[in-house]
Parts: C-alpha cells; structure tokens; sequence
C-alpha cells in the first residue's frame, strides 16, 4: 500500500476521502457546462434571428449536433493515451479544463460563427483530455482499497447527474428567458470555477497522478488473473488501414453538416456526392481490420472479443435513439408541447419546480458543509472558490422562483395575411403569412386575426400596442420583444394587448431535459440493489431490458402525437407524454451504460485494452452520430406521413434490436467463457 494512497484516505467525508469530493465536484461543474451548453445548442440554432438564433433548418442544426457528440466520444481516446505516456492524469485534467473554459467563452459569442464553430471544437478537444482521466483517476486512487471502488463511482455519478440538473435547469432557463449568450456564457463561468478549485486543491492527491502511470496493468477474472496471450502486434497492414479509416471517417462526420450548412462538400467529386459510398466502405474496412485483428487471437481470447463486438453493436442502436433527447425531442418539446399551464397546474408546477430545484441543490451544500469542515484550514482558496460557486447558484436559484411567481401571461391579438395561390398540380392552396414591420400586404391578400399567449415580466394594460416575435416561424412560439429590440430588427410583429390571464405560467423547453438526470437520481439505487440480487439479468438480458425500456418512451410519444396531422409544424400535445418517455429512457439508460465498459475491462487482454476501449467509443461515437442523422429526418417524415410515424421508427427499432440481444443470449454465454 502505498503511502499516498494511505494519506490520501486520512480525510473523510460520508465514510470516503475528501479528495473524492474534490473530484465530486470539479466533475460537476464540468458536466454543469457540457449539459448546460448541450441543452441550448440546437433550439439556439433553429430560433428566429430576431431574438438571437441562427433560424437554420432543423436538418442543419440536428447534422451538426450529431457530428458534434460523435466527436466526443473519439477525442477520449487520443487524450487517454496522452495521459498515459506523457502528461498523468492531473495534468490531462487541467489542460482539458482550461480549453473547455475557453471553448465556452468563445460560444457566448454566438452571434458570430466563427466564435461558435471554435468554442464547439474546444470543446471537443478538451473533453478528449478531461473525460477519460476523470474516471480513472478515481481508479488509481482506490487502486489500495477495491472494496471502496463501487461506492466512490456511484457518489462520482451523482456529481455528474447533479451538474447535469444544474446546468440544464439554470443555463437552459437563462438561454430562453434573457438570451443564448448568458446560458451559453454561464456554462463557461462553471467551467472555470471547476478549473479553478481543482488546480488550488490538487495537492490533496499527494503524488496520484502527477506523472504517467506506466504500471503494467492486469486484467482479473474471477479470482485468476488472465494468462498473456500470445503476441499480436500491429503489422503495416493494419496500420496503414487504421490510417485510412481514421482520415475517411472524421472526413464524413465534419463533412456531414459541412455540406449542408454551407457550399464545401469534400466527398463530392464530378457533381456526385460520394458520402453514403465513402462511410459504406469505411465501415467495411473496420469491420475487416477489426475481424482480422481477432483471429489471430487464441480461441478464448477471440471469442470473448467478438463478444465485445456483439456488445458494441447494441450500444450503437441504444444513443443513436436515447440521444434525441437533445435533438428531435426538444424540438418536440419546444413546437408540439403544450406547455402553457394555468390556475391550479399552474401552482402546481411551480411549486413542484421549487422542490426539485431547492432540495438537491441543499442536499449538496450539505455535502459541501462536511467538506469544508475537512479542508478548509488546509486548502482555503479552493474551499473559497467552491463556497462562492454556490453563492452563485443559490442567487441563481432565488432568482429563478422570483421570476416564476412574478411574470405574467398575456393574451395577444394579431393579424396574419392569407393569399390562395395555385400548387404544381393547379390545385388552390390558401398559405398564410405574418405581418412584420416590413411586410407590404398583397391587393389580393385576406388579412386574418390571431390570439396567441405570451410571457413576460413586464406589466402591460389592456389595448396596449407591443411587438412580438415568431421564435421560429412556425406560428406557434411567440416573444415580446421590447423596444430597443423591436428597432433593431424589421422582423417584429405588431400586436395588442387583449388581457392579462392570471396564473398562466410557460414552461421552458430545455426543463424537460432536467428529468433524465432526476430518474436516474431517484431509481440508480434500486437498480443497484437489483443488480446485486439473486434476480440480476444476464448481461445480454440487460441490454434486451433497457432497448425495451426506451422503445416503449418512443412508444408514448408517438401515441400522444397521434393526434397531430401530417405536415404539422406545430401542435399542443400535453406534456404528460414526454414526462414517460424521459422516464423509461432512464431506465433503459440505467440497464445499459453500467455493463459496457465493465464488460470490456473483464474480457479484453491487457494489450489489446487500448484498441478495444477505442472501438468501443467508436460504437459511442457511431450512436451518437446516428442519432442527428435520424433526428434530421424529423421534417421529412412528419411532411411525407407525420411526426407520430417518425416516433414511430425509434419505437420499433429498439424493441427488434432487443429481441436480437434475447436471441443472442446463449451465445454470448458461450463467447463469455463464464465471465460475470
């Protein structure tokens, strides 16, 4: 046992070292800014110019937020092995903290595209060097006590949920409510209070992860540890093949949203676009590589590998569906939800939006409360630092209850013109259009009044002449706008007040992405105790179980959208439906994301750990990809059929893949050699 390791255990907090909670927390600000960012990113991208979106075409936003999450998952890899040759955990952490601050600074300069795109690849590469020395890290530390292994990681994962709530609840609601600028910018003031009280308290680790760890690591299995297997070195095939793969791979994803978004197509040659053709053969050559690379293998070793392969294939199916959360169901959230709530539901909500916001954020104060007893002599500037964080989020917090209590609904009336024009078939169709402050009405043209409802903190009298905004042209999500803006832009939409409607408040978008990070908060323990029980499922069985779990999500979506008719852009379905599918996503999510990377660990030889966590982000970065090219469809489908068949594909697909995962059971059984 280290000596290290033995003063690194002399603080406790709740029965773990304190350092745990440095960690605990340095992660929670840095998922605060990831999940904070991520709830805004496409909403910003597809609102109206007039309040500070970009107005892009979902298919755009949803490409570029694929390519972005897939990228994700693929930096890890290089940062870990920079890790582990040259720079130690610590210093990986650090210098991933300070690009990812950065990367959230350049992104609150959203107006300006260059700003963005440069915050999103910061973003990118400092996840690469953060992400994967955060978690082993902790494995380094309890190298000395195994027995405490399980409890650190799941006191870790609460810091990651808990900062994703955070920054969900608080970015998202001050992106919608005083501009994408201070969302997107408050990510990245969390970000730098991470940095800041990290660097100032990491003597706590003693020497733990100052220099590479270069130990030779050793995979155990039941209570043996894995004989080597037999060399299997690289050859030039392979690497020129792992070459090919890695240029023409990140080619298709940065090209994807690229081509799209602006006129630079790389894989367009001759005025054909050879994208479907180049990830084809790509694929293709991995799948080879990957095939080739395992049979050289024992027996043994080889089965157990194409066992994570088969693993690897389910988890693709998995984020490629549960990874709409962020896309195409926020877009439902924010077009086709009614989230307009009054007189008791009204109350009702606000005071259940008290609680979840008052209680863990005390719960974790508490726990802050215990650490400064701990440290606070010894490590007072970063105590400092971690204390004024949450003087930041309580004020935060208070604010946000105010504003809920103290703003106001409005019923608004305004005027739309109509004009009947003939399609290409020569059939009439009445197509209707707003009236901004530069429209010039047609002779021809049908003037139409409107009601709708709007938010604001400002207190407005009947007959009242206001100006408003249609956040996306779709004709549903309107904005008051106040005057300074209103002569800004000749976009607004001039409108009257009809009557103030008492105890109406509107949900914001973004609040319903915080209920994936409440379930798992809520029901992590009883899936621990299941998994621990005598009823604990076969792994393939657990896959099976959470593809199941979040078909049925989808399966309620896409009945509460049932209702909605082809080619709609907007609708009101109740937001009891999304309520559900963020429910069973949770405990699909729940089944799946433990057994991964625990099964990779106990089934791979030592030197092929490297490659096979790699192809395993790969999976990652392959789901996630998927889920913005499946997201992207949203438009298509919903003109072509309607927004309950999209939900639909994501409902069905699931549940066929787990089906395949039962079917599959017995042989992964085999392939495992009775790893457990």
């Amino acid at each position: 046992m280290s000596k290290s390791s033995t003063d690194f255990f002399k603080t406790q907090v709740l029965g773990h070292p304190a350092g745990l909670f440095v960690l605990f927390f340095t992660e929670m600000w840095e998922r605060f800014s990831f999940y904070g960012m991520r709830a805004l990113l496409v909403l910003f991208l597809v609102s109206a110019l007039g309040i500070g979106g970009w107005d892009w075409p979902r298919e755009n936003a949803l490409a570029l937020y694929g390519t972005y999450l897939a990228l994700l998952y693929l930096t890890p890899i290089i940062g870990g092995i920079l890790a582990d040759k040259y720079l130690g955990n610590r210093r990986a952490i650090i210098i991933g903290a300070v690009i990812m601050t950065l990367g959230h600074a350049s992104m609150a300069i959203e107006s300006n595209p260059f700003f963005l795109y440069t915050g999103l690849g910061l973003l990118v590469i400092g996840t690469g060097f953060f992400k994967p020395n955060m978690t082993s890290f902790i494995s380094v530390l309890y190298k000395d006590f195994p027995e405490k292994k399980d409890g650190a990681y799941t006191i870790f994962y609460m810091g990651v949920n808990a900062g994703a709530f955070l920054g969900i609840m608080l970015c998202g609601y001050m992106g919608e409510m005083l501009g994408w600028s201070w969302g997107f910018g408050l990510a990245g003031i969390f970000m730098l209070l991470g940095l800041l009280q990290f660097t100032l308290a990491q003597d706590i680790f003693g020497d733990v992860g100052k220099k590479p760890n270069k130990e030779d690591k050793t995979i155990q299995i039941d209570e043996k540890t894995e004989v080597e297997d037999q060399l299997n070195p690289f050859t030039i095939i392979d690497r020129v093949l792992i070459v090919i793969i890695a240029v023409a791979g990140l080619t298709w994803v940065i090209n994807d949203p690229l081509s799209k978004i602006g006129t630079v197509n790389f894989l367009e040659f001759g005025g054909t676009d050879y994208s479907s053709t180049t990830i084809i053969i790509t694929l293709l050559l991995f799948i080879y590589l990957l095939g080739s690379r395992i049979v050289r293998y024992s027996a043994v070793t080889r089965d157990k590998m194409f066992a994570v392969v088969i693993f690897a294939f389910f988890i693709i199916f998995f984020w490629a569906s549960f990874e709409q959360a962020g896309g195409s169901m926020s877009i439902f959230a924010k077009d086709y939800t009614s989230r307009i709530l009054s007189g008791n539901s009204a109350m009702i909500f606000n005071i259940i939006d008290v609680i979840i916001t008052v209680v863990p954020v005390a719960i974790i104060t508490w726990v802050l409360i215990l650490l400064f007893k701990q440290t606070i002599r010894k490590y007072l500037w970063a105590n400092l630092v971690l204390g004024f964080s949450f003087i930041i989020i309580w004020g935060l917090i208070i604010w946000k209850v105010n504003t809920n209590f103290s703003t106001y609904s409005y019923e608004i009336s305004y005027q739309t013109y109509q004009v009947t024009e003939a399609n290409d078939k020569g059939e009439a169709t009445v197509k209707d259009f707003s009236i901004t402050a530069g429209t010039i009405i047609p002779e021809n043209a049908v003037l139409v009044d409107n009601t709708t409802v709007i938010r604001t903190a400002n207190d407005f009298l009947p007959n009242d002449k206001i100006a408003i905004i249609d956040i996306d042209k779709k004709g549903a999500n309107f904005k008051y706008l106040t005057t300074e803006q209103a002569s800004l832009i000749n976009t607004n939409i001039a409108a009257t007040v009809v009557m103030k409607k008492e105890n109406e408040i509107q949900i914001p978008a973004t609040w319903f992405l915080i209920l994936n990070s409440l379930f798992i908060i809520a029901f992590a323990p009883l899936f621990s105790k299941w998994w621990e029980s005598k009823y604990n499922p076969k792994p393939a069985n657990k896959y099976a179980i959470g593809l199941f779990f979040l078909g049925i999500g989808f399966a309620f979506l896409a009945y509460g959208a049932s209702g909605i008719p082809q080619g709609a852009k907007t609708a009101s379905v109740s937001i009891i439906w999304l309520i559900l599918a963020y429910l069973f996503h949770t405990l699909g999510e729940l089944c799946v994301s433990p057994v991964g990377l625990s099964y990779v660990s106990k089934l791979v030889p030592a030197r092929m750990i490297a490659f096979m966590f790699g192809v395993w982000y790969l999976a990652l970065a392959i789901g996630n990809k998927t889920s913005g090219q499946m997201g992207a469809m949203i438009d298509d489908i919903t003109e072509k059929y309607d927004i309950s068949t999209f939900f639909l594909i994501f409902t069905f697909v699931p549940i066929i893949i787990g089906i395949i995962a039962i079917l599959l059971n017995p042989v992964l059984k085999k392939l495992m050699h009775g790893v457990k």
